[in-house]
């Protein structure tokens, strides 16, 4: 009896247990389903907070905490609460990879606003793919991205609309035509783009007179300077970010190239370009899809608020985040459900959003069509507006 009774109990619990994993396994699989059925809806924030490129991921921050904080003004999304849910990934790819697990299984969030980097995001979209959950960049350039799956989308300026625009800007406008092409080679937006500007320059007539690599985290590029300074060119282009390309222009003014100035896409558009660069970066030219000069009406008013929230200057990442969070929310609006599996059908249908950082329509391809080009320029340590360039696109 007593070993009958046994058995009993041994058959009850493996009964139980069998009952928990499957409502385990069932959760997490419908992790926008159950956020949808909360209290909130939870958004992740996947950026960069204490490490290389920590400007883009704090910016990114700054636009989605306060889009979150209008929608709850006005009632929320769906009449609920939208919750930002921040961690830091200090850009490290493996870390990346385990915030999206964490964000997916056990803060089950709706959606998360990805990384701006090409290579975080590249990194990290087949997990949200694989588990239905949208991940929306804000500010990922690079190429084969979307194409990682349906879940994920982006809204800015693609480098294959600002690379080119800017190469025949500098070349047929400013008649640079010689010019000094810098890679980083372990950056995968880098690389990417170092592709696009080489294209770009031969297209309009340019020479490549000297291409040279770095890494990120180098110091010391007085090698490659030296090489560059033996070819005479009219200009440099950096497809890197904005630590190493500050010390490469210190470098420049060290070995007496006083007029050259360098080129490159939205990765250089940080103060720290400036702090690490000093005047040597003075007349450097950027491209991206944003400026809080000559704004329409919507992105007046933003910068308006923006100011008196955080007492400076929006700039790029600070508005695509923003509009990220505000594309998201209507996606789920129209829906009507905060499910990724429901309302991402409606987000890949947004067509003229009028959004912060410019109108944006999702291709078929879930890419972005945004116009026009800003090209900055570095004025008294800051970006200023140099040149609109509208762009025809299909």
């Amino acid at each position: 009896m007593f070993k009958h009774k046994q058995l009993f109990v041994l058959v009850a619990l493996l009964l139980v247990a069998f009952i928990v994993v499957g409502c385990g396994g069932k959760s997490a699989e419908k992790s926008g389903e159950q956020t949808a059925a909360g209290d909130a809806i939870k958004i992740g924030f996947l950026g960069d907070l204490t490490g290389d490129t920590a400007s883009y991921g704090k910016n990114t921050l700054e636009g989605m905490k306060m889009a979150a904080e209008k929608l709850n003004a006005a009632g929320g999304v769906l009449g609920k609460k939208v919750e930002i849910v921040e961690a830091d990934h200090r850009y490290d790819k493996a870390e990346a990879a385990n915030i999206v697990q964490k964000f997916i299984n056990e803060d089950k969030v709706s959606a998360i606003v990805g990384d701006p980097t090409t290579g975080i995001t590249k990194a990290t979209a087949p997990i949200s793919n694989g588990a239905g959950v949208v991940q929306l960049s804000a500010g990922s350039t690079g190429p084969d991205v979307v194409e990682i799956g349906p879940y994920i989308f982006r809204n800015t300026l693609l480098d294959s609309v600002g690379g080119p625009a800017t190469m025949d800007y500098i070349i047929n406008d400013l008649g640079w035509k010689k010019v000094a092409l810098i890679t980083s080679v372990n950056n995968d937006f880098s690389v990417g783009l170092s592709k696009i500007f080489k294209d770009a320059i031969l297209a309009n007539g340019g020479e490549i007179v000297v291409e040279e690599s770095v890494q990120d985290g180098d110091t010391d590029f007085s090698g490659q300077v030296s090489n560059i300074k033996a070819k005479n060119p009219d200009v440099i282009v950096f497809s890197g970010y904005y630590t190493e390309g500050g010390l490469i222009m210190k470098e420049v003014r060290k070995q007496g190239m006083q007029d050259i100035v360098m080129v490159g896409g939205d990765g250089l558009q940080s103060p720290t370009f400036w702090e690490l660069g000093g005047q040597a970066v003075e007349g450097s030219i950027s491209y991206c899809g944003f400026s809080p000069e000559q704004p329409t009406d919507e992105t007046a008013k933003f910068i308006e608020e923006f100011k008196a929230k955080y007492n400076k200057d929006p700039d790029l990442f600070d508005a695509q985040g923003y509009d990220a969070v505000n594309i998201i929310a209507a996606a789920m609006e129209k829906a009507k459900s905060a499910d990724p599996k429901v309302f991402r059908d409606a987000l890949a249908q947004t067509k003229d959003f009028p959004g912060v950082s410019g109108v944006t329509t999702f291709r078929e391809n879930r890419e972005p069509i945004k116009s026009p080009v800003y090209l900055l320029q570095v004025k008294d340590q800051k970006w200023s507006l140099l040149k609109k360039v509208p762009v025809k696109m299909d």
